[in-house]
């Protein structure tokens, strides 16, 4: 029985790694923006800093990854709910690196974001780690 559970295991986790390598590198891009998007909106600050490279640098060199981090928990204690809609995610690479740019609207209802929204154009650079895509850098500016 336990060699059948492995075996299938062992099956499940090749076709994962297989799904994974003929992933193109422009959607892993945008599956990480959508996938921290949902972890702001969820309030889970640990999912979103996974996608956040240790040598990340933003907002026109006043944010490093602490910052960030720090922010954004600012952030999610002080607005009880946070909506992100994502326009289209324009993504460019370069070998192991990539530029993507994206509008986002941001509501929260209270504390320092606006009921009503804010509209943010976020360009963010990229660099591939392993099979993964960090973020090392992110600048934006508020429509």
């Amino acid at each position: 029985m336990n060699r059948r559970i492995f075996g299938l295991a062992t099956l499940a986790l090749s076709a994962a790694l297989a799904a994974c390598r003929g992933t193109p590198d422009e959607t892993r891009i945008r599956e990480a923006i959508a996938a921290m998007e949902a972890a702001v909106e969820q309030h889970q600050p640990r999912e979103f800093m996974a996608y956040v490279a240790d040598d990340f640098t933003g907002g026109n060199g006043q944010y490093d990854r602490k910052a960030v981090q720090d922010t954004l928990r600012a952030l999610l204690l002080r607005n009880e709910k946070i909506v992100i809609v994502l326009g289209s995610i324009d993504v460019q690479l370069q070998g192991t690196r990539a530029t993507a740019r994206v509008d986002a609207t941001l509501t929260g209802g209270e504390g320092w974001l606006p009921d009503r929204g804010a509209v943010y154009a976020f360009t963010t650079g990229w660099k591939r780690d392993g099979s993964q895509w960090r973020c090392i850098s992110a600048n934006w500016e508020q429509k």
